[in-house]
């Protein structure tokens, strides 16, 4: 049957897109090489965490959404976007192997006047290098002649309220003005605005520029944390003072880490090192070796020993409110407190299992009961269902990496 639509890439890029084609009327197949989380989907619930809900899931499939594993179907479509994941690799350069699995199994279907749009994370240079080498050698056909091929980079802000798909601007570059205006028309369909870059490339690079901002500034206050807090002043109120400030300041807050999907590029190809990056990332990096200090310190300070000493980690997520733990720095801090030969447990709403070096950590049942209890309890996320005032009375001793406790009832990072 077919469809104007197909998401290649059933996870944290590709389910929001398929979910948003699918509120708009758009007949959307979902395709994903990996059978398992095609049948996840089809049976209601979401193959990857933190994404979608079950309810969201069950509207998109009581519309006009199928997902599939069958590659045949990519072929009767109008449209093609590939969503398919880049994770760092150990050289610390993006993975392409996805992208490059995702368009080979489209190029082989691919029909003239379809248009493809690539919204994974790349380096500049791969939509008009690598993809459409791979598309035109395997389909015959040529880009910008028989088919619209574009960029476009993915924003996404998961559990927001205020940042749905429809009110986020899209940036688009197309490999000809042609390609361009076809990939605008189709996301004209889903959000309110669409931004036209000069290229792929140029799209391309909002990505990186987008991605690295966020690490670099949350590095930037990261190291203010360290220094306010050796210097005896309270980087929050520091905070809440400056993004007073109409023009040339954004406020960002630190944390014991940076979670997340948007990973941090320092170098791009064979191009020279962004430095800048690469120290923000050494920064952010050292933020849960730095937490398990002040940790251990403040048992230090009221008489009691890292070894032996119970540790409850509240929230354990990357977001609040949210189960997605990808990059959390929950595992970091939990793998050093135990190495320190602390007794470690947790508490997350939005979680029901952790397991850290493929043991289970303990969970508490009952949060101010196991607060009560514990030597220390380090808020790691703030999850919206924390009473922060009742839980500050009951723990004996409370470490607040979110500088979410209200003034004077907890230590803060």
């Amino acid at each position: 049957m077919p469809a104007d639509l197909a998401v290649i890439g059933l996870g944290h890029h590709g389910l929001p897109l398929a979910q948003a084609a699918a509120a708009a009327g758009i007949d959307t197949i979902g395709y994903d090489t990996d059978p398992r989380s095609v049948a996840e989907l089809a049976a209601g619930r979401s193959p990857v965490d933190g994404s979608l809900t079950v309810p969201e899931i069950r509207r998109m499939l009581s519309g006009s959404f199928r997902p599939t594993a069958n590659p045949a179907e990519l072929g009767r479509v109008r449209t093609a976007v590939l969503c398919a994941p880049t994770p760092l690799g150990p050289d610390h350069a993006l993975d392409l192997t996805a992208v490059t699995d995702a368009a080979r199994a489209l190029a082989a279907r691919l029909r003239p006047h379809t248009t493809v749009v690539l919204e994974s994370p790349v380096p500049p240079g791969t939509t008009e290098g690598l993809l459409r080498d791979l598309l035109e050698e395997g389909s015959g056909l040529r880009a910008g002649r028989d088919f619209h091929l574009a960029y476009s980079p993915g924003r996404l802000d998961p559990g927001s309220r205020t940042h749905g798909f429809a009110g986020t601007p899209k940036v688009i570059g197309g490999l000809t003005p042609a390609c361009t205006e076809a990939a605008a028309a189709f996301y004209g369909r889903l959000t309110d605005k669409v931004v036209r870059a000069r290229g792929p490339r140029e799209a391309e690079t909002v990505k990186l520029l987008e991605t690295n901002f966020r690490h670099v500034n949350i590095a930037l206050v990261n190291e203010m944390a360290v220094l306010c807090h050796e210097l005896g002043v309270d980087l929050w109120d520091v905070i809440r003072c400056a993004e007073t400030k109409p023009f040339g300041f954004q406020a960002f807050r630190p944390g014991p880490g940076v979670g997340g999907h948007g990973v941090p590029v320092d170098t791009v190809g064979a191009h020279r090192p962004l430095r800048l990056v690469e120290l923000a990332g050494q920064v952010n990096e050292r933020m849960p070796q730095y937490v398990v200090q002040r940790a251990a310190t403040l048992l230090n300070e009221h008489g009691k020993a890292a070894r032996g000493a119970r540790v409850l980690l509240l929230g354990i997520t990357y977001k609040p409110d949210l189960p997605d733990r990808q990059g959390s720095p929950a595992d970091e801090i939990a793998r050093r407190l135990m190495d320190l030969g602390a007794a470690v447990s947790y508490h997350d709403p939005h979680v029901p299992d952790w397991r850290v070096r493929d043991l289970p950590v303990p969970r508490a049942d009952s949060l101010y009961e196991a607060a009560a209890h514990a030597d220390l309890t380090i808020l790691l996320q703030h999850h919206r269902t924390y009473d922060l005032q009742g839980l500050a009375v009951k723990a004996q001793l409370l470490l607040d990496t979110r500088g979410a406790t209200p003034t004077g009832t907890a230590h803060r990072l």
